[in-house]
């Protein structure tokens, strides 16, 4: 495990990394029994092309992850704005997440929530222990996109991505 010393405290890192706008992407499985599982995260990305992988961190403490990660497959799920209702139910604990919720079930059997802008099929490929989290790299295995805009989190709250502004030219070889 990486062990970093720090004066910063937690309320300080929050209040700072909060400024950061975040994906709301809901990782959702299934463990041994065919229940369908899910909870959300705020550290998706990409990270390679070749072969192409993903990752993400979850909390040490989760208790829905270790369930998923039992079957080794897990579909990455990019929320759709306005999608907070599906953040909240994925948030809570216990039983019964996805009462409620639209999906339809992938080729691994993972579901694929209809409220998002993406979905992005994995096997698990990697855990390392970082901090008080797993970072988790997935070989993507199949993804689609629909329309629509991703639900972002910012700040402590949701909001929706507005589109590029046209005084704002990435890569524009100035």
């Amino acid at each position: 495990m990486l062990t970093v010393e720090s004066s910063i405290s937690q309320q300080h890192y929050r209040k700072v990394m909060g400024r950061i706008p975040t994906s709301v992407v809901a990782i959702t499985g299934i463990d041994e029994t065919g229940e369908e599982l899910g909870f959300i995260v705020g550290t998706f990305a990409s990270l390679s092309l070749e072969p192409p992988l993903v990752t993400f961190s979850v909390a040490e403490t989760s208790s829905t992850w270790p369930r998923i990660r039992r079957s080794q497959y897990f579909s990455a799920n990019v929320l759709a704005g306005p999608g907070s209702d599906v953040c909240r139910a994925l948030s809570r604990k216990g039983p019964g997440k996805f009462d409620g919720l639209r999906y339809e079930t992938g080729e691994t059997g993972v579901p694929h929530l209809l409220d998002s802008v993406a979905w992005i099929d994995c096997t698990l490929q990697a855990e390392v222990v970082v901090g008080d989290h797993f970072m988790v790299v997935g070989g993507v295995t199949a993804m689609a996109a629909a329309d629509g805009e991703p639900l972002l989190f910012q700040g402590g709250e949701f909001g929706r991505y507005a589109g590029p502004s046209e005084s704002a030219h990435v890569g524009s070889g100035a």
